[in-house]
């Protein structure tokens, strides 16, 4: 596991925080979808990463 996966998949778990965040504060739906989108590409590119 290189640097570069785990700080991606951090941000990525990050973001799902915010998401869980945005949702209890009755955000609008394209601010939580958009945030639900940069979540969903962090944890894949940082998994892709991974060199196992």
């Amino acid at each position: 596991m290189n640097g570069l996966s785990t700080v991606l998949i951090v941000l990525g778990l990050f973001f799902i925080g915010g998401i869980v965040s945005f949702a209890k504060q009755k955000m609008p739906t394209s601010l939580i979808v958009l945030l639900s989108i940069g979540a969903v590409m962090c944890i894949g590119t940082g998994l892709l990463y991974l060199e196992v």
